[in-house]
């Protein structure tokens, strides 16, 4: 099915994918305003179904890496994401005929939006996480062979660089040290892939679902219902814990957002505290010292009364919050997905127990 995306539908993809970001993927704010003003300047975008990708049509994604805390004071300049997509279609030497987001997260939902209006190019609706993780090699298309090489950055100074590796964790560790160098953030155009290839390998539907999230959200605001429970209804989640942040330990380490979030249980959860780690996006969530959710499923803070979701570098002292845990997607269950996604890659000596269980 094809429909357009306009400032509606934008809204309420930023406002998801924030969701789906687990306090990662950058400030849906900001993402929002390059995709807004990019709509108003050059019209909406067109999202087509992977059912209507032909196997030989090549798509690229385009995404922001680095950490997020340094993206709320370093603003784009607004001309990255074409250079980044410039150079990659000129490495591959074949037409791009779509572009997609590579997470959903709160500005890499958008920043392909605001692109592909800029471009006037079509967007598949689809994604390589489902959610957001914070390491290039960590998305679906690893899982089935799919090469981040050809790897392009570019900065708001007007660097940029190609780079070719012999595997997608070489890639991480040298876009990384990159991205440090431009200044802890820059855009980048990666996973070059057919239509075919995208069929087997990438979680579909994202950009859907991401908009359901949020209208779900808007919806439930408006006729003064339960926001939170309506959105365990739509993620397949659960509330994990209901409590007021008392601390948070915050730092900006190698091109990362790293830290940990204390939660004193309220209400149901009175007498109970949560530790919440991260690195970008929410990885373990533990309830008086024991293991709740874990890598690579979903734990998302949302705040109590109107579902907002909250990102790590938005967690403040004194916000009364809800931890939502969702099942991630059957790839990332997997032996091979937990090889790059799950508890132990992270540093975590536990297995990784579905949420649901």
């Amino acid at each position: 099915m094809r429909r357009t995306i306009g400032v509606r539908e934008i809204e309420d993809i930023a406002l998801g994918a924030a969701v789906l970001g687990t306090g990662g993927g950058g400030d849906p704010y900001i993402g929002r305003l390059m995709a807004v003003q990019a709509i108003e300047d050059f019209g909406p975008v067109e999202l087509v179904s992977l059912e209507e990708v032909d196997d030989d049509d090549w798509s690229v994604a385009i995404a922001m890496m680095g950490a997020p805390t340094v993206m709320v004071e370093k603003i784009p300049g607004g001309k990255e994401a074409e250079h980044a997509f410039r150079s990659i279609e000129s490495f591959l030497g074949r037409p791009i005929r779509y572009l997609y987001s590579i997470e959903a997260g709160g500005i890499n939902s958008t920043i392909p939006i605001a692109l592909a209006a800029q471009l006037r190019m079509p967007m598949i609706d689809l994604d390589g996480m489902g959610r957001a993780f914070p390491e290039i090699q960590m998305v679906t298309h690893t899982l089935f062979g799919i090469t981040a090489t050809p790897f392009t950055m570019a900065d708001e100074k007007g660097n940029s660089a190609v780079l070719s590796t012999v595997d997608n964790r070489w890639m991480e560790t040298f876009a990384r040290s990159i991205a440090v160098n431009m200044g802890a953030t820059a855009h980048i155009a990666a996973y070059a892939a057919s239509g075919r290839q995208q069929k087997e390998a990438a979680v579909r539907g994202t950009m859907t679902l991401a908009e359901t999230i949020g209208r779900t959200i808007r919806e439930a605001r408006a006729a003064h219902v339960d926001v939170v429970a309506r959105l365990c209804a739509v993620t397949q989640g659960q509330v994990i814990f209901q409590g007021k942040v008392v601390d948070v330990q915050r730092r900006t380490v190698a091109g990362f957002a790293r830290g940990e979030a204390i939660l004193e249980g309220i209400g149901v959860d009175a007498g109970s505290q949560m530790s919440i780690e991260f690195q970008n996006e929410n990885l373990i969530a533990r309830r008086d010292g024991n293991v709740k959710v874990s890598v690579p499923d979903l734990i998302s803070m949302v705040e109590e009364e109107t579902g907002e979701p909250i990102t790590t570098e938005g967690l403040r002292y004194g916000f009364r919050v809800n931890v939502i845990g969702m099942p991630s997607h059957p790839h990332w269950r997997t032996p091979a997905g937990l090889a790059v996604v799950g508890p132990r890659y992270f540093g975590y000596d536990v297995d990784f127990v579905p949420v649901e269980a």
